[in-house]
């Protein structure tokens, strides 16, 4: 198993490299490989905090997490992003087991909210998440909200 440096960030913190492999990452895999054209950089990334997964100094792992009150009630972890070589080996768990002790340590007792491509409601599942709503499209692509508290 590959070794990870695992940082979270706010905007502020981040070096211009550090965003520029943030929004290259993104866009490789949600725009280029999903062929999803839409806003990525959504005046969230200002207000977020960047949780990074570096491994020999290049950017494999990412997400985004919000405060509560910023776009649901409670925190919430978004853009959850992993290059293609880094998937299918067990490091989207320990992404958001990170991700999701950072929302924990930032802001206690409030929740977590995600917005979950459909065909990823198991992998949550098993994270402690559950189903808030009924599927929805977001940029075309079958959505479900998700909880955890």
């Amino acid at each position: 198993m590959q070794a990870f440096t695992w940082t979270c960030k706010n905007f502020s913190q981040l070096s211009r490299d550090e965003l520029y492999a943030i929004l290259r990452l993104r866009s490789e895999v949600f725009v280029v490989e999903q062929q999803c054209v839409y806003q990525d950089v959504d005046n969230y990334d200002k207000a977020a905090f960047h949780v990074l997964g570096m491994a020999r100094d290049e950017l494999l792992l990412y997400a985004r997490l919000l405060s509560p009150d910023t776009k649901y009630q409670t925190s919430s972890i978004g853009r959850v992003v992993a290059s293609r070589g880094s998937r299918r080996k067990g490091y989207g768990k320990e992404l958001m087991g990170f991700a999701i002790k950072q929302c924990e340590d930032l802001w206690p007792n409030r929740g977590i909210t995600i917005s979950a491509q459909e065909y990823l409601k198991d992998f949550y599942q098993q994270l402690g998440f559950i189903t808030a709503s009924p599927p929805y499209l977001e940029d075309e692509i079958p959505h479900i909200k998700m909880t955890r508290r």
